[in-house]
């Protein structure tokens, strides 16, 4: 039986809600064939707006080939190489008899083969035969393009977590490969393919696509808004009317205030919520389901503060205590920044550590909402909070 709140995979459907428009825009984009960029914090619907993107595609009558691979452990530019290709070459062939057709056309010339041995023993569709180098990047790159515009059938590849391409050994000559693809694409393949990169490090994919400028006015960015808390409240409601329980909406906007109207951990909550009782769901019950999700994240958030050093605590407090000019004298003496320069360093610090991160105001924005309230209430016991 399907949970009445899914928090475990993405959602689609009657359970996707709000960002009406960013999936309209996300979906138009991929129509047209253009490239896409999605980055935000972890748990905030990425991976759901892309596929209810695909769901309304299909039900336009697109004909496209979702190519989807995570480079979350990706750690060299030859397992970027042959990971994309052999999910491109996966979404054309069906067994190992295609698979070595279709490579031994589209490939030839480069070190990246069919290896019917290593397919047997590891299932892998694309091997190398010999070093790989900066051509075979370019054609991995270049191969969703050559199968969509062969099948008549656009390929759109999503590179989840891209900015891991960064923990590779030359994570620029991977954007510059592909860069080039983007520039030097003969006209009669541009409609085979396009490209979806998303991330949920805020700040290493900004470096990428928003400091660094890689793929600069060749990929669209889809930025996702928050959802109204009206209709985070009626969803949920729904949701515990359906299983018989009934909650008064005052509490669920004061759940939505806590959460920040992030509906993953809303989703996670009430179903903790919805496990604790049979009839009416009051505060206590809230109060425990509250103990609870924060008894799982607990650890990660204690291993998140015990990796900072004690300036990046005292920047963080100044944060949390409502400062934005950190390097001004008042803010440096009181949380003890030592300088100006050091306030920089922190900054840079916290962001690398995908805590904070900041606006185009530079105000900074704590990424977690469960942090945030975990590292107020229990890590520095603010009070009225």
């Amino acid at each position: 039986m399907d949970s009445l709140f899914p928090y475990n995979k993405p959602v689609t459907g009657k359970q996707f809600i709000g960002r009406r428009t960013e999936t309209q825009v996300f979906a138009n984009l991929v129509a047209q064939g253009e490239n896409v960029v999605i980055y935000e914090p972890p748990k905030t619907g990425r991976k759901s707006l892309i596929r209810q993107g695909f769901l309304n595609l299909k039900g336009t009558g697109q004909r496209f080939a979702p190519v989807e691979l995570s480079l979350l452990d990706v750690r060299s530019l030859q397992d970027l190489t042959l990971r994309l290709a052999g999910a491109a070459l996966r979404s054309a062939g069906s067994g190992p008899d295609e698979y070595a057709r279709i490579a031994g056309e589209m490939l030839a010339g480069t070190h990246l083969v069919f290896d019917p041995a290593r397919f047997n023993a590891c299932g892998e569709v694309v091997s190398a035969s010999w070093e790989l180098d900066g051509e075979d990047l370019r054609a991995a790159f270049l191969l969703p393009y050559r199968i969509g515009v062969q099948a008549g059938v656009r390929r759109v590849v999503v590179l989840d977590e891209f900015s891991n391409v960064m923990l590779t050994e030359d994570g620029d000559q991977a954007c510059r490969s592909l860069e080039t693809v983007f520039k030097t694409l003969p006209p009669e393949l541009a409609a085979g393919a396009c490209y979806v990169f998303t991330g949920s490090q805020v700040n290493a994919m900004h470096e990428i696509f928003g400091i660094k400028r890689w793929f600069w006015r060749r990929v669209e960015r889809v930025r996702i808004g928050p959802i109204e808390t009206r209709e985070i409240v009626d969803y949920v409601n729904r949701g515990f009317l359906t299983s018989g329980k009934v909650i008064d909406k005052e509490l669920l906007q004061g759940v939505c205030r806590l959460f920040q109207d992030n509906i993953w951990y809303i989703s996670h909550f009430s179903a903790i919520c919805d496990s604790l009782t049979r009839g009416y769901i009051l505060e206590p019950t809230l109060t425990e389901a509250l103990g609870s999700l924060l008894a799982v994240h607990e650890p990660r958030f204690v291993a998140t503060m015990n990796d900072l050093t004690t300036f990046q605590v005292s920047l963080l407090r100044a944060i949390l205590d409502g400062h934005k000019r950190f390097s001004s004298a008042e803010v440096i003496k009181e949380y003890g920044l030592n300088s100006s320069a050091n306030v920089r360093r922190l900054k840079d610090a916290l962001c690398k550590k995908e805590i904070v991160t900041f606006d185009g105001e530079d105000n900074p924005v704590i990424l977690d909402p469960l942090f945030e309230y975990w590292v107020r209430k229990y890590y520095f016991k603010m009070t009225g909070e």
